[in-house]
């Protein structure tokens, strides 16, 4: 009888994984569109007000545009979308939480020996609330961007004046090109 119920138990975990493999490969086909369309739109904005102001007025598409296009994403797809880091300038929005702390740290791990512009990792994770897919993509640091986020020597110094003023305990300097500035960041409920 025992024997019954384990063989029972195998086949029903072999068909339930193709089905899982499927879904996950159906859930990060659909978080790398979202975040394909959040990182677009990003850029788009961070260009155009870098170009039309310079580096200290870009500042506020990364402060205000950004979770604005965060927020969207996410009322729009039930999901919660963000942008998290390591090393944080604003800690209410870009403080990652203990599972993307240690993707984060895996990303910088993989950076010796993989592209970080095509790095990223997914995982269903059970936690209090419940089950949830979980997805991660790497924002590696771009030439733009070292101009507010590269060491003292490259960022330049109106957007160094603007960070002092309004992100007075930013941690997030120091980078250089290459490297991963943070990730986008997908918590999806499962039902």
């Amino acid at each position: 009888m025992k024997l019954h119920y384990l063989v029972a138990a195998a086949f029903s975990t072999s068909i339930a994984f193709p089905a899982h493999a499927d879904d996950m490969a159906k859930y990060q086909d659909e978080a790398r569109k979202v975040i394909k369309e959040f990182a677009t739109q990003l850029g788009g904005e961070l260009k155009k007000e870098m170009e039309a102001n310079g580096p200290a007025s870009s500042i506020k598409v990364c402060r205000d545009i950004a979770p604005a296009i965060a927020s969207e994403a996410s009322r729009k797809n039930g999901w919660h979308v963000s942008r998290v880091s390591l090393k944080v300038r604003n800690p209410l929005l870009g403080t990652p939480d203990a599972w993307e702390q240690k993707v984060l740290t895996d990303f910088d791990k993989r950076l010796e020996k993989e592209n970080p512009a095509n790095m990223d990792f997914a995982e269903i994770v059970t936690e209090p609330q419940g089950k949830y897919f979980r997805y991660m993509k790497a924002i590696p640091l771009q030439d733009v961007c070292l101009k507010c986020h590269g060491t003292d020597e490259v960022r330049a110094q109106p957007a160094k004046d603007t960070l002092a003023t309004e992100f007075p305990h930013d941690k997030a300097t120091g980078y250089t090109l290459g490297q991963i500035r943070g990730a986008f960041t997908i918590k999806r409920p499962l039902f």
